[in-house]
């Protein structure tokens, strides 16, 4: 049941306009932060076919490898998420999903069944990192009238290009380099 929040509505779960719009987009942003008051938020955006609903109330995305690890650091600490979709074309729309999430690593119990997931998805050629999976518990919708109109061309090659030069053991040197923990310090991959 939505209510009235602003300019927008929540909801308390992922609806079917929600998974619709979400399905077409091509970028979408993740935000995360540390516990307490000091810390960094982190926004970070993501593209290549790399989102997937996997029902009313759960999400899952593949991280890919990057020169830090904040998502995989804050998610550890303390679990809280949000992602942000905007409509670049057509009519405006911002969808926020928020929830808790959990970081599932190659060689995890759920790891088989979510990879399953991104099968088809040319991200599984990007150095994944890990599959962040969350709990939705709200979603909300605004309008969006100050997002600008924006073309996609294409996805950018590079990170494929830099990973399909790589062997699992630079993969994991440059992890150990770069990912080992967050800018402030909180453990990520290791």
């Amino acid at each position: 049941m939505p209510y009235k929040e602003g300019m927008g509505k929540a909801f308390e779960k992922i609806t079917d306009s929600m998974r619709t719009f979400v399905d077409r987009q091509h970028l979408f942003f993740v935000a995360t932060a540390p516990s307490g008051d000091s810390g960094r938020v982190n926004l970070s955006p993501k593209g290549y076919e790399s989102f997937r609903i996997i029902d009313d109330h759960r999400v899952a995305y593949l991280d890919l490898t990057g020169s830090g690890a904040e998502t995989i650091a804050h998610v550890r600490e303390n679990g809280r998420i949000t992602f942000m979709f905007c409509a670049f074309e057509g009519k405006p729309n911002i969808v926020r999903f928020y929830g808790t999430g959990s970081v599932v690593r190659p060689g995890d119990d759920e790891w088989d069944e979510l990879a399953s997931l991104f099968a088809e998805s040319p991200a599984t050629e990007g150095a994944v990192r890990s599959i962040i999976v969350a709990d939705i518990d709200r979603t909300s919708n605004s309008c969006g009238y100050s997002v600008p109109f924006m073309d996609f061309v294409e996805e950018r090659p590079r990170l494929m290009e830099w990973a399909s030069t790589k062997s699992d053991d630079d993969i994991d040197a440059y992890w150990k380099e770069k990912n080992t923990t967050s800018i402030d310090g909180l453990p990520a991959i290791g």
